[in-house]
C-alpha cells in the first residue's frame, strides 16, 4: 500500500484519534497484564490548555503507550479540576468586564453561573487533550466536584476530625482583602521592598515600625530580656501620649525581640502580625488580647476613630503626618528594605487577619510521608528534590484549609448557637448538636482549600475504599507533575493517601520543569512569548510538538521551547514519512510466504538496530525520555535514512540480494514505528496502517514492543 507524497497532519490526526477511540483500547479492562496506572493531574476547568499542560500530556502519554505495548493492563484516568479560588478569580474578571460583581449576586446564583462556565470549558479542554494525543480512558473521566469525589473528601474530613487531626481555632491567617479569603503559607509570594521605617515615640521609649496605621491595635511594647537599655521598664506600665489621647501600655520581655533592629524595642500588635501574635500567646496573662483595627475589606475599623474607613496606605500616610504634627515621630528612615508577603494571584499585600478557621495538624501526617520517601517506597525524580521535600516536611506548619470562596466544596461542619461547639458529618445536615443536642445549628459558610480535596485525588478518583479500580490500580505507578507543586500537591497526596488508605498513593514521582522561551525567559502574555500548543500543533503537527517538548526535557529542569524547535521536528516527521514511503514503494514485491536468507550486511543492520532498540527501551525504563527520543531520532535520520537507505538503492536493483535487503528494511521500519509510537503516535499509526503485515493488529498502540 503506497503512502501519499507528503504527510498532512491536519487531514490525518482527527481520523487516527477516532480509530483509537473506536478500538476501545484506551480502556484497561480489555487487557490482562500487570496493572500500570497514572492519574492525570487535573487541568483547571476554567481556561483552555497552555504549553505547560502539553508537557504533562506528552510525558504521561509516552509512559502509557509504552507500557500498553509492553502488555500491561494500562490505565490513564483523565480528570479536570474545579480549582476553587483560581476559577473564582477567572470568573470574577469576566464579571468585571460585564460591569457585574459577585457581591451583587446570591451565592447560589454565582455558583450556578460558574458551574455552567466550567462545564462548557471542560468540553474545550477534553477536545484539546485528544488533539494532543492523550490516550486516556474517557469512560472514567472525573470532575473534582463529582458527587463521588465530594463524598470521599467529606469522609476524610470527618475521619481526621474524629482523630483530632483537624481542629477549629481562632488564629492569625494570611488574608487577601481584595479576594476576601484566607490562604495557607504556601500560597503567599514574598518580595523585597523599600518602605519608610517610622521611629515612633511611646513616652520614654522610641520604637521602629513600617506600619504606623496598626498602632491602634498595640497591646504592649516588647524588648529583649537582656537588653540593658530597657531593663528598668520591664514589667512596668507606661502612660504615653497617643493620637487618640493618653493611653497606658505595658513593657514586656521576650527573647524573640532582636536588639539590633531599630531601637531594640518593638510594638506588639497581635491582631495584625504573626510574630506579635506568638508573643501575645506567650504573655497572655500580662497583656490584653488582639485588637483588630483593620477589617476584611482592608479598611481601618471604628476602633481607629477619625481614621476609620481609610484604606491601609491612605491611613499610614495620614497617621504618620498627624504623629509628626504632635511630635510623636522622632525620625523616618526612607531606605528601609524588608520582605513583604503578597497574594500570589493579585499581588496585593497580605493582611494578617484574626479568623476562626479549620486547621490540619500537619506534623503527625508528615512523619509517615517522610518515612515512605526515605525507605524508597516512593522514589522522587530527580533525586535532589528529595532533600527539598525533607526540608519542607521538617519545617511543616499546621495547614489552614478554610477558604472564604463561594466556589468550591462546602465544609460539612455546623456550629451550635447554644454551646458554640462544632458538629462534623460526612455531608448530611445533622439534626442536632453532637454536644448539647440543641437543634439550632448554622453551617460554616467556608469551602475547602482546593489542595485539601485534590490531595485525595489518587484514591478518590479510583473510588476508594470499595471500588474495583481502587482494588486493581492503587497504588498507582507514577505521579508526573511540575516541580513547582511538590509541596502544594505531591506532599499532600502522600500525607492524605497514607492516612486514608494506609498505602502510598504512587510509587514514583516524576517532576518536570517550567516551560521557558528560547531566551530562557518565563512565558507570559505581557512579554508576548507565549506559545499556544494547539496553534503550533495545527501548524506543524502534534507529533512535532510532542517531540519538541520531550527532547531536551530533563527532570526537574526548565524546558526551553521555541517555534523553531517545533519546526525542526516537523522536518523529522517528514523525514520519517519519506523513509516509510521509500521502503513501502520498494518492498511491494517482497514474498510474504517465507523469510529470505539474510546476508552479512543485513544481519549486521538488524543487530545494530536491536542494540538501539534495547538502549532506547532501557532509557524509557529509567524515565530518561529525552535520551530515548534522541537515540531514535539520530538512528532514523542519520543511520537509517542517510546511510542504510542510500546504500540500499543499488542493492534493490540486484535480483539476488534484493529480497534480503527488502526484508531487513521493512523489519526495521516496522519496529522503528513501534519504538517511535509513544513519542509520535499519529504519524506512526498512519504509516503502520499501510504496512503489508500478515500479523498486523487493529492499531499500532497494542502492537508488541520490539525490545
Amino acid at each position: 500500500m503506497e503512502l501519499k507524497k507528503a504527510y498532512e497532519p491536519n487531514l490525518t490526526e482527527d481520523r487516527i484519534y477516532k480509530l483509537w477511540e473506536k478500538s476501545g483500547f484506551f480502556n484497561p479492562d480489555k487487557f490482562k497484564g500487570k496493572p500500570f496506572a497514572i492519574v492525570m493531574p487535573p487541568p483547571n476547568a476554567n481556561d483552555p490548555l497552555h504549553i505547560g499542560h502539553a508537557v504533562f500530556v506528552t510525558l504521561q502519554d509516552i509512559m502509557i503507550r509504552y507500557h500498553r505495548m509492553k502488555g500491561r493492563k494500562t490505565l490513564w484516568i483523565p480528570g479536570m479540576d474545579h480549582a476553587g479560588f483560581e476559577t473564582q478569580v477567572v470568573y470574577e474578571k469576566k464579571l468585571e468586564k460585564q460591569g457585574r460583581s459577585r457581591f451583587e449576586m446570591t451565592r447560589e446564583q454565582f455558583y450556578r453561573e460558574v458551574w455552567d462556565y466550567t462545564q462548557k470549558n471542560r468540553d474545550v479542554v477534553r477536545l484539546q487533550l485528544k488533539k494532543l494525543g492523550a490516550s486516556c480512558d474517557w469512560s472514567r473521566e472525573t470532575f473534582t466536584l463529582d458527587p463521588a469525589i465530594i463524598k470521599t473528601v467529606y469522609r476524610t474530613f470527618k475521619a481526621m476530625f474524629d482523630k483530632r487531626l483537624i481542629y477549629r481555632a481562632e488564629r492569625l491567617v494570611n488574608y487577601c482583602t481584595k479576594h476576601r479569603t484566607a490562604f495557607s503559607e504556601l500560597e503567599i509570594r514574598h518580595e523585597e521592598r523599600k518602605d519608610p521605617l517610622y521611629y515612633m515615640k511611646y513616652g520614654p521609649i522610641t520604637l521602629a515600625t513600617v506600619r504606623p496605621e496598626t498602632k491602634f491595635g498595640d497591646t504592649a511594647i516588647a524588648v529583649h530580656p537582656k537588653d540593658a537599655r530597657y531593663r528598668q521598664y520591664i514589667g512596668k506600665e507606661l502612660e504615653v501620649d497617643a493620637l487618640l489621647g493618653k493611653r497606658k501600655i505595658k513593657i514586656i520581655a521576650d527573647a524573640s525581640v532582636d536588639p539590633a533592629f531599630g531601637t531594640g524595642a518593638v510594638k506588639v500588635t497581635p491582631a495584625h502580625d504573626f510574630n506579635d501574635f506568638e508573643i501575645w500567646m506567650r504573655h497572655k496573662n500580662e497583656i490584653p488580647g488582639p485588637l483588630q483595627v483593620i477589617g476584611k475589606d482592608g479598611k481601618l475599623t471604628e476602633k481607629t476613630g477619625p481614621y476609620a474607613g481609610m484604606k491601609v496606605l491612605e491611613a499610614r500616610a495620614r497617621v504618620a503626618e498627624d504623629m509628626q504634627a504632635k511630635g510623636l515621630i522622632e525620625k523616618i528612615d526612607e531606605s528601609y528594605i524588608h520582605t513583604v508577603a503578597l497574594c500570589y494571584k493579585c499581588g496585593n499585600v497580605i493582611e494578617p487577619m484574626l479568623l476562626s478557621q479549620w486547621f490540619v495538624r500537619a506534623e503527625p501526617l508528615a512523619k509517615p510521608a517522610v518515612s515512605a520517601v526515605k525507605s524508597k517506597q516512593i522514589r522522587i525524580i530527580p533525586s535532589h528534590q528529595e532533600k527539598i521535600f525533607f526540608h519542607w516536611m521538617k519545617n511543616i506548619r499546621d495547614w489552614n484549609i478554610s477558604r472564604q470562596n463561594w466556589w468550591g466544596i462546602a465544609i460539612p461542619a455546623w456550629q451550635c448557637k447554644q454551646c458554640s461547639s462544632w458538629t462534623v458529618t460526612e455531608g448530611k445536615t445533622p439534626k442536632s448538636c453532637a454536644q448539647c443536642k440543641n437543634a439550632d445549628l448554622s453551617r460554616d459558610p467556608d469551602v475547602f482549600d482546593t489542595w485539601f480535596s485534590s490531595g485525595q485525588w489518587p484514591f478518590a478518583i479510583l473510588k476508594f475504599p470499595n471500588g474495583k479500580d481502587f482494588k486493581t490500580f492503587y497504588p498507582t505507578q507514577v505521579m508526573e507533575t511540575g516541580y513547582d507543586i511538590l509541596f502544594f500537591w505531591v506532599a499532600r497526596m502522600i500525607m492524605l493517601g497514607l492516612f486514608c488508605t494506609g498505602k502510598i498513593p504512587f510509587e514514583t514521582v516524576y517532576l518536570h520543569g517550567l516551560v521557558r522561551d528560547k531566551d530562557r525567559q518565563k512565558m507570559s502574555k505581557s512579554k508576548g512569548n507565549v506559545i499556544d500548543p494547539l496553534g503550533v500543533a495545527e501548524t506543524y503537527g502534534t507529533d512535532a510538538l510532542r517531540m519538541a517538548l520531550c527532547v531536551g526535557n530533563m527532570p526537574g529542569q526548565d524546558i526551553v521551547i521555541s517555534e523553531d524547535k517545533i519546526r525542526g521536528y516537523r522536518n523529522f516527521a517528514n523525514k520519517l514519512w519519506n523513509v516509510a514511503r521509500f521502503v513501502l514503494q520498494n518492498t511491494q514485491d517482497l514474498p510474504k510466504s517465507s523469510k529470505p536468507a539474510l546476508g552479512v550486511k543485513e544481519k549486521k543492520m538488524l543487530k545494530d538496530f536491536n542494540a538501539v532498540a534495547k538502549k532506547a527501551t532501557a532509557l524509557l525504563d529509567q524515565f530518561k525520555f529525552s535520551h530515548s527520543a534522541e537515540i531514535l531520532y539520530h538512528y532514523l535520520w542519520h543511520e537509517f535514512a542517510d546511510k542504510i537507505i542510500e546504500e540500499s538503492k543499488p542493492i534493490l536493483q540486484d535480483r539476488k540480494k534484493k529480497s534480503a535487503r527488502q526484508y531487513a528494511l521493512l523489519l526495521i521500519l516496522q519496529d522503528s514505528l513501534r519504538l517511535l509510537h509513544p513519542f509520535m503516535p499519529f504519524i506512526t499509526e498512519e504509516i503502520y496502517q499501510k504496512l503489508p503485515l500478515k500479523s498486523k493488529k487493529q492499531t499500532l498502540m497494542i502492537e508488541q514492543w520490539p525490545a
